[in-house]
């Protein structure tokens, strides 16, 4: 008996798979605007000039090879910590481990609510990042959606997700929430908006567990901190998950953390010491090099701010991306002007499934078929080809 034999073939990954179709795709002219990666002007992912005067550091310093504990790097962790919460929370309330990714955070908050939290369901926005749901339903969390998105898919329906929230989740429910830059949108709640989502989590006792991978990519490090730190002014307890594939250029390298924010210090101590089960269990413990260069970067005030300025850089050029591409368009005919609203790598572009495959079979472009476009990977001197080929299938 072959038992491999009968095992199906599993579709494609949503967007992994598209980028296996470009690879494969002959076409000279082709782009590939799907993958969430910065990519500079020459079409290339570079890796940062303080990574690379970083891991300079770790090469002369570095003593073992030998294993990380089972929650990461305390240096790591510590810099996470001052980061991430800044002042707004105590120290001793908050528990951080250091994780493989945004990706291998979500899974182990996701594992320790299960095992924690048995009756607890969790609330996705709808749209939101393709892999969320099948990451929560990996891990047996029930899930919901609410609604984010306004009938013009350009802008944040507060109302609609507010009424959500107060009508359909229960006390005791986790409300997933993208701490800034919305994947796959682009649309961030505003300071007043976030003051409302706050209110109605504290009143309706929910868990707010936010995902923070893009820090630093929509208006700067400590402003786009602010959403997160409004909603830990109003509770006492919250999961983050944190990602440094983006604001570090260390996409290969997977460097998280998943953190957890109690009451106070004895449910911050036994939430730790059940989340080390959860990750003892699945990959045992973290890697070391990505991490060390961050720890190493923070904990550096020269390295810091050479890091905030190569950052302000990639922002700076996604904004001149955006706003080249909704010019471009408008000499075309076409407004996209919705687009210079929203913040990050991601922007809805309104387009259909059927316009998105027209790209790709007739131009070799490839983008999500929601219309979700990586803004961050546009290359200005391909931008008219591309905005040619995007006003040829409107």
């Amino acid at each position: 008996m072959h038992r491999f034999s009968v095992v199906p073939t599993a579709p494609p990954d949503a967007i992994l798979g598209l980028t296996e179709a470009f690879k494969a795709d002959t076409n000279p002219a082709k782009m590939n605007l799907s993958v969430g990666v910065y990519k500079d002007e020459t079409g290339q992912t570079p890796i940062l000039d303080v990574v690379k005067a970083a891991e300079k550091v770790i090469l002369e310093t570095e003593t073992t090879k030998g294993y990380l504990s089972i929650d990461g790097m305390p240096d790591y962790r510590d810099q996470v910590r001052e980061l991430v919460f800044g002042e707004t929370v105590d120290a001793n309330r908050v528990a951080v481990l250091q994780s493989p990714g945004g990706t291998g955070a979500l899974r182990v908050a996701a594992d320790f609510m299960v095992a924690q939290l048995p009756k607890a369901r969790i609330w996705i926005p709808s749209p939101t990042w393709a892999n969320h749901p099948a990451i929560f339903t990996a891990a047996g969390l029930p899930s919901d959606t609410y609604r984010y998105l306004g009938d013009d898919r350009t802008s944040l329906d507060l109302d609609g997700m507010l009424q959500a929230l107060r009508e359909q989740a229960a006390p005791g429910d986790a409300v997933l929430l993208h701490g800034c830059c919305h994947n796959p949108t682009g649309v961030d709640p505003s300071p007043a908006d976030w003051q409302q989502i706050a209110s109605v989590i504290a009143e309706k006792q929910l868990l707010p567990l936010i995902d923070f991978a893009y820090q630093g990519f929509g208006d700067g490090v400590e402003e786009d901190a602010a959403g997160l730190r409004t909603i830990l002014n109003a509770v006492d307890e919250a999961m983050v998950c944190t990602s440094f594939s983006k604001n570090f250029g260390l996409y290969s390298e997977r460097v998280g953390a998943v953190s957890l924010v109690a009451a106070d210090q004895a449910a911050r101590d036994a939430s730790l010491s059940q989340l080390k089960r959860v990750i003892r269990c699945n990959y045992s413990n973290p890697p070391r090099h990505g991490a060390a260069i961050v720890a190493t970067v923070l904990s550096d005030p020269e390295l810091t701010a050479q890091w905030r300025q190569e950052l302000e850089a990639m922002r700076v050029r996604i904004t001149q991306l955006r706003q080249q591409f909704v010019s471009a368009m408008q000499q075309r005919g076409h407004d996209f002007g919705f687009l210079l609203k929203q913040k990050g790598m991601f922007s809805f572009s309104g387009l259909n499934p059927m316009q998105v495959d027209e790209l790709k079979s007739k131009h070799g472009i490839y983008i999500v078929g929601s219309g979700r476009i990586n803004v961050a990977g546009m290359i200005e001197s391909k931008m008219d080809v591309f905005c040619d080929a995007v006003a040829s299938v409107i």
